[in-house]
């Protein structure tokens, strides 16, 4: 199967998540895979909302809340909560995430873009506005989760 036939099944298919009533989505050609909360351990001189670096079968992967990235409360953590384990710019990032919802095909008449207005620190990662029924998720850019600084700070932390 050549990779464009591959890119395009994914096409419009996003996995959703909650952070507290709030659904967002994330492509799913970004997601390598979801696991359960595993042993974090931290690092030092990190942003706080980076938790810190898991061994994911042998693979160094730094972890970040994505609540706290999103200036929400952190909270504590359940057996809900879930790492989905994305690749930003050849960097592979866990997102620890309140609950995995599922993966929806959102057509693109149903994305909207997001509202001009700058009304919160999640919008500036909103790429569209997804509708599915009644529902509505956020739809979020991975390439902008992360600013090229940050990283850089991430690929720091394994290598240090």
């Amino acid at each position: 199967m050549d990779n464009h036939t591959f890119e395009d099944t994914q096409h419009g298919r996003f996995l959703t998540f909650t952070l507290d009533d709030v659904v967002y989505g994330i492509e799913i050609k970004n997601v390598t895979e979801i696991i359960g909360m595993q042993a974090i351990t931290k690092v030092p001189e990190v942003p706080d909302y980076v938790k810190g670096i898991i061994n994911l079968r042998g693979k160094i992967i730094p972890v970040i809340d994505v609540r706290m990235k999103f200036g929400k409360e952190p909270i504590e953590y359940t057996d809900r909560t879930c790492i989905i384990v994305i690749d930003i710019s050849d960097v592979t990032v866990g997102l620890i995430v309140d609950k995995v919802d599922e993966v929806l095909t959102i057509d693109d008449e149903n994305i909207d873009l997001p509202p001009a207005s700058k009304t919160g620190i999640e919008n500036r990662y909103i790429k569209g506005i997804g509708k599915s029924g009644d529902d509505v998720q956020l739809l979020l850019d991975c390439e902008k989760l992360l600013k090229a600084e940050e990283i850089e700070e991430i690929e720091n932390i394994k290598t240090n």
